[in-house]
């Protein structure tokens, strides 16, 4: 599919000035350069145009508030310096799998001053001597070249980040509802309170049973003692 057609698919009933993200792979570019991206998508932030056979930049338009631009498996070779006029606020570029050679094509990159982590991955520049050194060197700015840092740590994820954010927010609620224990122990105390109680009614049951009983038992010895007596009356009668 041609990336003019893409991207009005990619609209999708959408004014190009409401769009944030567009996503462009795989489609062909005209004659390696851009076509049908212009400067009515004023609020992009993230673009990706990888393995669309570009050569060139100079059609990219003036993206303002782009902050990620995804360029891999293209076939680019120079005039980044582009990227600087047209994407002044680019914290992300990757060029992977481009025909870059050289420090000098990569140097246009030092006016891109938010610029925090660039790719070169697969580029024939990846095989000069010392080069991470020197692209770290070059653009003091970069943060990540190919996915790490100067001491070899990997970049972090933007979902992790996002993960852990959540994480700290259920802490946070945890804290303002107080500690998990203290409701139990509560109940645990008014569940003790009503033990005793039943316990004492217990008691007072069955002292007022055995009461009873011994109100039977004395009942009965009256009786017997009676009818004792009354036998031995009419004994002495005859």
């Amino acid at each position: 599919m041609e990336m003019k057609k893409r991207i009005n698919l990619e609209l999708r009933n959408q004014a190009p000035e409401e769009v944030t993200e567009l996503v462009l792979d795989n489609c062909k570019s005209s004659n390696g350069e851009i076509e049908g991206l212009n400067d009515s998508f004023k609020e992009l932030e993230f673009l990706s145009m990888a393995n669309v056979q570009l050569t060139s930049l100079a059609k990219l338009p003036t993206l303002s508030k782009l902050r990620k631009l995804e360029l891999s498996d293209n076939i680019i070779s120079g005039g980044l310096e582009v990227l600087a006029e047209r994407c002044p606020n680019l914290t992300y570029l990757n060029l992977s799998g481009n025909k870059i050679k050289d420090l000098g094509t990569v140097e246009a990159l030092q006016n891109l001053k938010n610029l925090k982590s660039l790719d070169l991955f697969n580029c024939e520049i990846t095989n000069l001597e010392d080069y991470r050194d020197s692209i770290f060197d070059l653009l003091q700015q970069i943060t990540y070249l190919d996915g790490f840092d100067q001491e070899d740590n990997e970049a972090p994820d933007s979902e992790d980040d996002d993960d852990e954010g959540d994480e700290d927010d259920n802490d946070e609620d945890e804290d303002e509802a107080g500690p998990p224990g203290e409701y139990e122990e509560e109940d645990d105390e008014d569940d003790g309170g009503s033990d005793l109680g039943e316990g004492e009614e217990e008691e007072e049951v069955g002292l007022s049973y055995l009461m009873k009983e011994e109100i039977q038992v004395n009942k009965y010895c009256c009786t017997f003692a009676l009818y004792s007596l009354e036998v031995v009356l009419k004994s002495c009668e005859y």
